[in-house]
């Protein structure tokens, strides 16, 4: 008998252990368990293997979400413009230039940021799950890297404090797309949304002062 062959998960309905994909919190506290001096961009992709781009639209955005210093989204806000726009495009697998993927942070720093990132995507990972998704296999890529775009534009712009509440939103839209969480996905454009309009009141009031402060 065929069943005789079968194990707990296959006879309950779940998939095999060994060929259910890591979650992403498994993933960094792996990473930050192996970390030495430094830890590449190269490293965390090769991690991640053959993860859909919605994990690496994860990934850098929760880079932006740390106390960095300013002007750091100068150089952590491109990754994600460069994700999302080869989304745009359709492209099949993630590209990444070799000066990025040389790019690194320092062991202890990346520790840091996984003991911060950690708690929150396991609890995240236990809200989110597939539910009325709008899209048609194959077809959420390209709409849903056209607002991860917008919001990365957002995040690299040179706004104190202005980069965290787009970088939160697009991780939240990543996360949404990784795991087809449609009432996610309206949470994270709800909030991309409200970003952008926290950073458009800024900018208009820092213009207006301006223009009271300088005659």
């Amino acid at each position: 008998m065929k069943a005789e062959g079968m194990n707990l998960d296959t006879v309950s309905g779940a998939a095999p252990a060994e060929h259910t994909p890591r979650r992403l919190s498994r993933i960094f506290q792996d990473l930050a368990n192996s970390a030495r001096d430094k830890v590449t961009v190269g490293e965390i992709r090769q991690a991640l293997g053959d993860r859909s781009f919605a994990t690496l639209l994860i990934f850098f955005c929760s880079l932006n979400l740390l106390p960095f210093p300013p002007g750091s989204t100068l150089i952590l806000g491109p990754p994600i413009v460069l994700v999302a726009i080869q989304m745009v495009l359709g492209n099949r697998t993630v590209w990444l230039p070799r000066f990025l993927l040389r790019k690194s942070i320092s062991g202890d720093k990346f520790r840091h940021m996984s003991e911060k990132l950690i708690p929150r995507l396991i609890w995240l990972e236990r809200l989110i799950k597939p539910r009325y998704w709008p899209f048609a296999r194959g077809h959420a890529d390209r709409i849903i890297g056209t607002v991860a775009l917008v919001l990365a534009v957002a995040v690299t712009l040179p706004i104190p404090l202005g980069n965290w509440f787009p970088a939160f939103s697009c991780a939240l839209v990543g996360l949404a797309l990784s795991e087809r969480d449609g009432i996610l996905l309206c949470i994270g454009v709800v909030c991309g949304t409200l970003s952008l309009l926290v950073i458009a009141a800024v900018v208009g009031a820092a213009g207006v002062l301006a223009g009271v402060l300088i005659p």
